[in-house]
């Protein structure tokens, strides 16, 4: 029987607490009961019995001049989460996406431990500060990628990494039923009804429930009435509610995956705040504008920096715009009602057959993301078991670069 093994996972935000809880349960599967996880995580990994050492909630700010009032906080989060790594002193650390964070966590572990740290969703290197390659290889061991082209960026400098997959494919979203929100919500099947996805932080929905709200009503007086739903997360869904408790319509709000992925299913169209949540819209297969706005100052720093043309997955994997991107300055009732107004018409059904290639390019060959990655994790906390890992050489196959 194998010793009892203890993990640190840190999931820092809503999206990687959804990798976590499945991470979890595909270890458990895997390596049986003889191992416990500890660290940071929210309500998805609660929901399988982990305990996080305090609300996730407290870390979710976004924008370079956004943090800065939580700043004193946020650091000392990073020191505490650092010390109880170092008292605990598990077998592995697993740090998944929020980079702010736990980055910075484990930068305060040199010296103080000695044991394996995986970093689970790249970051993006690719778009902007090509630097952080090397920074990632200076503090973790392994890395594991969501996309088929990141591994080559860090191999090359000696970063053992391998593509899992994106977990967005196992999130339920092709499984959940739309005729079922319908029926719930008393919608027919000739009305129409836009999901509305201003963010899963407040600081995102602050931007842009508003804004969001304002081309909804530019909408509805063009195209005639639907319906809204705002799907959300428990931690933030009494501020969701009373941002909207002043529109002249009251939008339906949900906030447990399995309503979210129904109401996308059930729904025409599509507005939703950069992410992976425009993943979670194309695999229902529902037209999907894009859009996201942060402070001036983060804006100009941010156009400074970043190497693409495109902040959308699709339209990066495509080369092409094929779902568009609203950002910033075209980020205004206006713009965003004309543009889902065009998407009313043959232009949305356009954009889901132009998407479907590029999502089959997420998928990993050797299964679900969180198998795959599981696999990996527990290959490297039993260091009895022998095996290589990919650190040089040829990208993975299906990789773009």
């Amino acid at each position: 029987m194998a010793r009892e093994r203890l993990i640190y996972v840190i999931a820092g935000e809503p999206s990687g607490d959804a990798i976590g809880e499945k991470l979890i349960t595909a270890i458990r599967k895997q390596y049986g009961s003889g191992v416990e996880f500890v660290g940071l995580g929210g309500p998805a990994m609660e929901s399988v019995g982990f305990q996080s050492r305090f609300p996730i909630s407290e870390l979710s700010v976004m924008g370079l001049v956004e943090v800065l009032p939580h700043l004193r906080r946020i650091l000392a989060r990073i020191r505490e989460t650092a010390d109880d790594i170092v008292r605990k002193n598990p077998d592995v650390v697993v740090t998944i996406d929020s980079p702010s964070f736990t980055v910075r966590v484990v930068t305060q572990l040199v010296g103080r431990y000695q044991g394996p740290k995986i970093h689970v969703v790249a970051p993006t290197v690719w778009a902007w500060r090509p630097g952080r390659v090397h920074k990632f290889k200076n503090y973790f061991d392994h890395l594991l990628t969501i996309l088929p082209f990141e591994p080559t960026y860090f191999q090359r400098v000696g970063l053992a990494s391998k593509f899992i997959g994106h977990p967005v494919l196992e999130y339920g979203v092709q499984e959940a039923d739309g005729r079922v929100f319908r029926k719930d919500h008393g919608i027919d099947s000739d009305q129409k009804l836009i999901c509305i996805l201003p963010g899963s932080r407040r600081g995102e929905v602050t931007r842009h429930l508003s804004i969001f709200g304002e081309a909804l009503a530019r909408y509805r007086a063009a195209w005639g009435d639907v319906f809204a739903v705002i799907p959300t997360v428990s931690a933030i869904q009494a501020f969701v509610e009373e941002g909207v408790s002043g529109w002249p319509k009251p939008p339906i709000i949900v906030s447990t995956p399995l309503e979210k992925y129904q109401s996308m299913k059930a729904s025409n169209l599509a507005l939703a705040a950069s992410g992976t949540v425009a993943l979670e819209t194309a695999l229902a297969e529902v037209p999907t504008v894009i859009a996201y706005k942060v402070s001036p100052l983060t804006a100009f720093i941010v156009r400074r920096l970043i190497k693409t043309d495109y902040v959308n997955i699709i339209n990066i994997l495509a080369e092409k715009e094929i779902v568009p991107e609203c950002l910033q300055e075209k980020c205004s009732p206006d713009v965003l009602a004309d543009i889902l107004g065009e998407f009313s018409t043959v232009s949305g059904q356009s954009q889901i057959q132009q998407v479907r290639p590029y999502l089959s390019q997420l998928a990993s060959s050797e299964g679900r993301p969180s198998e795959v990655a599981a696999q990996y994790i527990i290959k490297v906390m039993t260091p009895e078991t022998q095996v290589d890992f990919p650190k040089k050489g040829r990208p993975n196959e299906g990789g773009l670069i």
